[in-house]
């Protein structure tokens, strides 16, 4: 056999060597959305849930199973509705005990689990973004649409009320169950699939409050995408009106792997 030949040869069992190889598969970050309601009554949505008392000690052991449920999980990362510097600081602050206590939920749930999972750090992901609602609401009332936009608003606000109720009568587990549930969360973005009705011609109230409402939600999602390491198991703690778009954000992100909340929720 010639050099050539043998050299040829060579190069072509290589590559039969290769195609036969079994692909190798990157590990993925598996990631779970918890969209969950506000703890602390702060009343700054168009809807609020009304919270009762979390420091109250059935509040708290509730909250202790519900992370107890969670760590079955072995998160690896947890990422919260505040800024990275707050929520640097005031972690820090939580594992030595001199955090003022708190019935926000990025404490209660979120610091909660880290600390149970032994995690040194929390991730701050929130981004802050406009929510331009008054134009929506003014062009409907002078289009005739004033019926329709009040009709989106009164679903949402029996929404929150049944939440209300939810946590008021049972446990904050029960509650979370029902947000996290994905016809609910499909369910509760009717809302923002409407808005592109509201507008017209070079008018788009509509669209431009679609738009804002997007691109803060893509702005997070960034974050904890850049935050998140292959093999990573992240639980995400997000006011529940989030968690549409985060979710379709995860599920097209190369790489991740969304995780059913109720798959680990008490």
């Amino acid at each position: 056999m010639s050099r050539l030949s043998f050299v040829l040869c060579g190069w072509v069992l290589s590559l039969q060597t290769l195609n036969a190889a079994e692909p190798v598969e990157a590990a993925v970050a598996e990631v779970m959305i918890v969209g969950t309601y506000h703890f602390s009554n702060p009343g700054q949505d168009q809807h609020n849930v009304v919270a009762e008392d979390v420091l109250a000690p059935e509040r708290q052991q509730q909250l202790d199973r519900i992370a107890t449920s969670l760590q079955r999980f072995r998160p690896t990362l947890v990422a919260v509705e505040w800024p990275r510097d707050v929520v640097n600081e005031r972690y820090a602050s939580f594992l030595a005990g001199m955090l003022a206590p708190s019935r926000n939920e990025v404490v209660q749930l979120g610091f909660r689990l880290a600390r149970l999972a032994d995690l040194s750090a929390v991730y701050g992901i929130d981004v802050d973004g406009e929510f331009p609602y008054e134009p929506v609401q003014t062009w409907a009332e002078q289009h005739g649409m004033a019926s329709r936009l009040a009709a989106l608003s009164e679903a949402a606000q029996a929404s929150v009320e049944r939440i209300t109720s939810l946590q008021r009568e049972g446990s904050i587990g029960e509650a979370l169950r029902e947000m996290n549930r994905p016809g609910r969360i499909v369910q509760d973005n009717a809302f923002y699939a409407e808005l592109p009705r509201f507008g017209s011609d070079d008018e788009q109230p509509g669209a431009a409050l679609l738009s804002a409402w997007n691109t803060r939600n893509v702005a997070i999602c960034a974050r904890l995408v850049q935050a998140l390491k292959p093999g990573d198991r992240a639980v995400v703690f997000y006011g529940a009106g989030h968690s549409f778009l985060l979710r379709q954000c995860v599920s097209q992100t190369p790489g991740l792997k969304l995780i059913e909340a109720n798959a680990y929720l008490p």
